[in-house]
């Protein structure tokens, strides 16, 4: 989790050198056979000891190193000697191949900063004679067990015809005769010599290192004792400065390395040319991504060089953002449990060329991205969002690829045939000099590539753009005909400086295109430093959903999930941190002022983004830079020169190391002209950084720990310390992780109730609790992925790529085994407060409450076709249902099970943790989710209706038969017959999504054609979403409003509603619409009456309530019709106006609204036809009104008078007209006939403050549900 600590950049920046007197190289580290201690056996590096002894690993040692320690970098002996031969010694004979292998590593301190080390490994003879005795006393040892183990056949001869036959293949039958004889056999040791850098100057430290191996092997002696060369590297050769070059002397030639100015791109010194040979730009980008989002990574290949590369490369391309979890490029044998953390990582583990992928015992996969490097093969974690404009992105690197002669796809060796891969020895490959690239040919020539199927592919996509291939190649020798500059460097160098920096600004340039205005979304806290840092783990650091809501759709699932990694959060604290310039973090100041560059160049409203490509334009600039360091050398060092040696000491002797002369490399020179001069620069810096940051009250140290402090919030475990490990150690480590996952479960639980129900909500204890959408999708996504890392943690053995699923597997055949003991889980238990529903009045019989069952649910989408995907939507569905908590304590509460699949310092089996962890799962039941109807829309679920008459009048008489027709957010059923006298039934549709309206009606057949329903419930039998739709009118001609269809608005029920009303027994203040209604229609006498105030009221938050929907992001609205038609909606509002001082005429004669104005539109129609028309303005609005209602009366619906005042209702919301109406109305002389002198809608300034607010609604596109507008085309 410390990836990257400070200022040590993805690529290196310095770790420490802020306080080092600014030295190239910190040590010159020797490892190697210790011949006092003799042949000590590396158990932990894990190889067995059915090997022969030649292929077993044995200890290393650090034989010596120069000086012995400083104070800016103390020495890690354990991870130096780890790091350095991760696999230990290994010893061959003069029948083997030996050739000199390289690679760097990276020691990652606890906190966060890093060293570099850059060694060579090579071969020497073995003059021990005590190791060669000991190597021959095992292979007697191996070979005499070994005819115990295998008794060889009887006839010496048929060994060997089967050798031959085999040609070599037979291991096992190779092993007893791959021997050492002493008398005969040369036996041969690796050792290793190694550079301690404090910045990454790969290819500077390699030619130093070979230059040096080059002394030891050649005929001749080397020009000046060695020491004299290490000398100069350690204690002469300053680090160059930020943005100059340097020259210093190897043992044979000149060395140049060059450092990037504080505005350009961090140092990185691996080529990125071998990247993309070996994985090819798509697999490349893939890999890419996942690394951003921070899914666990784990490099795979038998090249440490090759692991480093990739890793260097994937972080160093992720500028402006570091890499913050656990980072070990090269995992060193004996520390494989970590492969078990159940955190973020990007490892690299060494495959020995033998084994396949299959071997590989891997923890967990869920959210594994594994990646064989030397096969060309990536295998993706499950469902892997696309990164924005990938095409494009891809094509743009590719085009830079071909310039340079590499093919897209990678090199061809590696794809073309994995198996030959198999076939090759590692020896083989490492005898080739450009590290397995085993093309005979580079690839500049096209031609290799013009029969290749992939180069088709490539050249389709490259004609859209219409560059084509050739030209490419053309551009390229144009380029290097004018370059007027001498570079000082290898043509060959240089291209590899020139492909680097191309590239890295191509990935640079795609953040800076989509964070362009990533400033004006930071949240600056409002209080001090401090308590900001006190309570960072509630503080939201940047508004993501105003963020999203601006990007292009195509770009969400990506983005929505990048801004919840750590990374990021990182990335932005470090911005609050350092607002002022000077201040800022250095990676930092170089992002923001390519942005405020782009910004200049599109000065284009800063929120309006589009999804058109930009292209990079930054190459030519960054190039410049390079070529003009490297043409004129900035620094030369001081030469190498003789040292004062005794007499006969620096002896040399060919093909041996020498031991060197601790007495004049432990200690530098006295005084030098660089160190002394850097020093105090160094602290009059520190002193204005000092007087910089007081007036932020903190100081730079504590600033610092500050900083070190944010980047640790996520994250429990910091880098794993490489030492020997003992179980003990183990033990503790699992026992972070342990903490690790419960305070990160913490976090999640918190992190998504607080996006659930808003800030001030979580504050009052209440609030809008509805939000969906990409943001909601990504944190159930992370929580999904939180839970697989917590089910694989200390698993026994792995089953099946997702190990929630398959202790679920085990759990429900557990159960369907022993089905008496499982029977408490497995029969419905009711929950408390739908027992109690069933009590009050007639509903629907509970739905079980089963873990199984949700299970078979699940098995049951044939969409759904992975481990993973299951689990996921396994825990979505339980999220919907508010029961995650519960099945996994059922779960689990299966402590036999549990025992059989863990280890004991699993999490599942630290009681605590898991109590606590259950208890922090239990807060997602405070909120509602539809984390499963919303994802998987395609699928067919049951719905369950129940249709409630009212007892008292004569229901069961009624003859007639009646339909139903459900529509939800996404779809609505048709019209369903209900057989007669049947009042439930249960049928089988696609996800209708939520519920919004029922259409219930019937056929006014039969003599009795009169129905009375209470109310309608619908349940979605999957999720156990309870849907209420009061009616409480009637269905009948001649009865009520004469309707013999209605729409009804439905509500989900919570299950905690009931319960709440139960407590209080107080009536409600305000009677539902639907009460009043009936009233009206039983017997007008008992009307409530509203006073004009209550009413005014009800409209205001009736209109409140739309105008806040559309202030809502899309994906997080609620239903609209609920707003319009729902009790307090719109409609209802609006009744209650014309309710009003409405004259009731005469006992049992009822009046509808409608019938009100049916009577206006006839008086304006014949107003119309005597042509009595006063100003156009008002004819308009005359006009209109009467087309409406018209439209409505010629319906062959049969919706009654209050159905059709509803529909007059929304479409009048929906073309901006209701205000229009009402003033329409209020001066209509029928008004004046029908309605009290008292009346509001006769009252002209309530009439006035109710148009006002109508108006407001002008400014939004209401659309209306299908249900709503059946048969009306206006």
């Amino acid at each position: 989790m410390s990836g990257d600590g400070g200022s040590s950049g993805s690529g290196g920046g310095s770790g420490s050198s802020s306080s080092a007197p600014g030295r190239f190289a910190d040590y010159f580290v020797i490892c190697g056979l210790d011949t006092e201690t003799g042949l000590e056996p590396d158990e932990l590096s894990g190889e067995n000891f059915e090997q022969t002894p030649l292929r077993r690993t044995f200890k290393s040692k650090v034989l010596a190193r120069y000086p012995e320690n400083v104070e800016w970098n103390p020495f890690d002996q354990d991870a130096v000697g780890m790091l350095c031969m991760p696999k230990g010694l290994s010893f061959k004979t003069q029948a083997d191949a030996r050739e000199p292998q390289f690679h760097s590593f990276i020691i990652t301190r606890e906190d966060g900063s890093r060293t570099f080390g850059f060694s060579l490994t090579f071969y020497e003879e073995v003059t021990s004679k005590q190791i060669c005795s000991a190597m021959q006393t095992l292979y007697h040892m191996h070979n005499a067990e070994y005819d115990i183990l295998h008794t060889p056949p009887t006839n010496d001869k048929d060994i060997c015809s089967t050798i031959e036959d085999c040609n070599g293949t037979s291991v096992t039958k190779l092993q007893r005769f791959n021997s050492y004889d002493i008398s005969r056999d040369t036996l041969y040791v690796s050792k290793c010599i190694c550079l301690i850098t404090p910045m990454s100057f790969m290819k500077a430290c390699r030619k130093v290192l070979e230059q040096l191996h080059q002394a030891v092997t050649s005929p001749q002696p080397p020009p000046l004792p060695l020491e004299s060369f290490i000398y100069n590297i350690l204690y002469e050769v300053p680090l160059p400065p930020a943005g100059r070059s340097l020259k210093f002397s190897g043992v044979y030639g000149p060395i140049i390395c060059q450092r990037p100015s504080t505005s350009e791109l961090p140092l990185f010194d691996f080529p990125v040319k071998e990247v993309f040979e070996l994985l090819g730009v798509e697999n490349m980008l893939q890999l890419f991504t996942c690394a951003l989002l921070e899914f666990q990574i784990l490099l795979y290949s038998q090249h440490y060089q090759r692991l480093m590369t990739v890793a260097e490369t994937i972080t160093a391309l992720m500028f402006p953002f570091q890499w913050q979890h656990v980072y070990v490029p090269i995992l060193p044998a004996s520390l494989l449990h970590f492969l078990d953390a159940p955190v973020p990582y990007l490892m690299g583990l060494h495959s020995n060329g033998l084994d396949d992928r299959s071997k590989l015992e891997l923890p967990q996969e869920a959210n594994l991205c594994f990646v064989d490097i030397d096969n060309h093969y990536v295998e993706l974690p499950e469902d892997l969002p696309q990164f924005p404009n990938k095409l494009e992105f891809i094509q743009e690197v590719s085009e830079i690829l071909m310039a340079f002669g590499i093919s897209p796809e990678g090199n061809l060796h590696c794809s073309e045939s994995a198996s030959k891969m198999k076939s090759l020895r590692t020896c083989d490959i490492v005898s080739d000099k450009r590290n397995g690239n085993l093309g005979g040919t580079t690839l500049n020539s096209y031609e290799l590539l013009k029969e290749n199927e992939t180069i088709a592919r490539l050249q389709a996509l490259v004609k859209r753009t219409g560059v084509s291939l050739e030209k490419l190649q053309v551009r390229e020798e144009t380029g290097s005909s004018k370059k007027d500059l001498k570079v000082q460097c290898d043509e060959e160098e240089f291209r590899i400086y020139q492909l680097n920096i191309q590239v890295r600004e191509v990935f640079a340039n795609r953040f800076t295109q989509m964070f362009a205005d990533y400033e004006v979304f930071v949240i600056q806290p409002s209080q001090d430093k401090e308590s900001w840092f006190t309570n960072r783990e509630q503080m939201q650091n940047f508004d993501k959903a105003s963020f999203l809501s601006d990007q292009p759709e195509p770009y969400l699932p990506f983005l929505s999930r990048f801004l919840e990694t750590q990374m990021f959060a990182s990335f932005i604290d470090n911005k609050i941190m350092c607002h002022d310039d000077d201040d800022k973090d250095p990676i930092l100041r170089v992002f923001d002022s390519r942005v405020d560059k782009i910004r200049l160049l599109n000065v284009r409203t800063p929120t309006l983004r589009t999804s058109m490509y930009q292209k990079c334009t930054t190459i030519d600039e960054a190039e410049k830079a390079i070529e003009l360091r490297l043409a004129k050398i900035d620094h030369t060092a001081v030469h190498p020169h003789l040292l004062d040696m005794k007499i006969g000491q620096g002896k040399y002797e060919p093909g041996f190391f020498p031991k060197l002369q601790s007495d004049v490399l432990s200690t530098g020179p006295a005084s030098n002209k660089w160190t002394k001069r850097n020093a105090p620069a160094q602290w009059r810096r520190k002193d204005r950084q000092k007087q910089h940051t007081e007036h932020l009250r903190l100081d730079n140290d504590q600033r610092e720990k500050y900083i070190q402090e944010a980047r640790n919030l996520g994250s429990t475990i910091r880098q794993p310390k490489l030492s020997n490990l003992s179980p003990s150690v183990i033990a503790q480590t699992n026992w972070k992780f342990v903490e690790g996952l419960l305070k990160e479960c913490r976090n999640k639980t918190k992190r998504m109730l607080v996006e659930k129900m808003g800030r001030e909500a979580v504050e009052l204890g209440h609030g809008e609790v509805n939000i969906t959408g990409v943001e909601e999708n990504t944190l159930i996504a992370s929580l999904c992925d939180l839970l697989e890392r917590i089910w694989s943690h200390g698993l026994q053995v792995k089953q099946g790529k997702s190990a929630l699923w398959s202790h679920l597997l085990h759990y429900q055949e557990n159960r369907q085994r022993k089905p008496t003991s499982g029977s408490f889980s497995t029969s419905g238990i009711l929950l408390d407060s739908e027992r109690r529903k069933s009590d009050a009045s007639p509903a629907m019989s509970p739905l079980r409450v089963s873990l199984i069952q949700d299970m078979r649910h699940i098995q049951n989408i044939s969409e759904i076709k992975t481990d993973v995907g299951k689990a996921r939507a396994w825990v979505r569905l339980s999220m919907e249902k508010k029961l995650l908590s519960r099945h996994l304590k059922h779960l689990l509460s299966d402590h036999e099970l549990t025992k059989k699949l863990y280890k004991r310092y699993a999490f599942l089996r630290c009681d605590d943790e898991k109590e606590q962890f259950l208890y922090h799962l239990l807060s997602f039941n405070a909120v509602d989710y539809f984390c499963f109807t919303n994802v998987f829309t395609t699928i067919l679920i049951p719905y369950h209706i129940l249709i409630i008459p009212s007892k008292k009048l004569g229901g069961s008489m009624f003859t007639a038969n009646p339909w139903i027709c459900i529509s939800g957010e996404l779809g609505e059923t048709g019209v369903l017959h209900i057989p007669r006298n049947t009042l439930e039934m249960t049928f089988e549709c696609q996800n209708l999504g939520k519920l919004t309206t029922v259409q219930i009606g019937h056929d006014n057949s039969g003599l009795y054609a009169k129905w009375l329903v209470e109310y309608v419930m619908v349940r979605n039998e999957v999720t156990g979403h309870t849907y209420k739709f009061p009616c409480g009118r009637w269905l009948g001609k001649g009865m009520d409003d004469g309707s013999l269809e209605r729409i009804l608005v439905g509500e989900l029920l919570t299950s905690h509603s009931e319960v709440d009303e139960r407590q209080c027994r107080t009536p409600p203040l305000q009677q539902s619409p639907s009460m009043i209604r009936r009233f009206v229609t039983i017997s007008p006498n008992n009307k409530p009456k509203l006073n004009t105030g209550q009413i005014q009221e009800s409209i205001g938050e009736a209109v409140n309530g739309i105008v806040k929907h559309f202030h809502k992001p899309e994906k997080e609205r609620g239903s609209l019709t609920l707003l319009l038609c729902g009790e307090g909606g719109l409609v209802s509002a609006l009744e209650q106006v014309f309710q009003h001082g409405f004259k009731s005429p005469r006992l049992f004669k009822n009046v509808f609204i409608w019938d009100f104005l049916e009577k206006a539109q006839g008086y304006y129609e014949a107003l119309e036809q005597n042509e009595l028309v006063p100003e156009e303005n008002w004819q308009k609005r005359a006009r209109s009104f009467c087309r409406f209602v018209t439209a409505i009366n010629n319906t062959p619906r049969n919706i009654g008078k209050d159905g059709k005042f509803q529909m007059l209702v929304c479409l009048g919301a929906r073309d901006h007209l209701l205000h229009h109406w009402i003033a329409l109305l209020a001066d209509c002389p029928i008004t004046a006939q029908m309605y009290e002198d008292t009346a509001l809608i006769k009252d002209h300034t309530l009439v006035n403050s109710l148009i006002r607010v109508l108006q407001t609604l002008q400014e939004f596109n209401i659309t209306l549900e299908a249900s709503l507008v059946k048969g009306i085309d206006i």
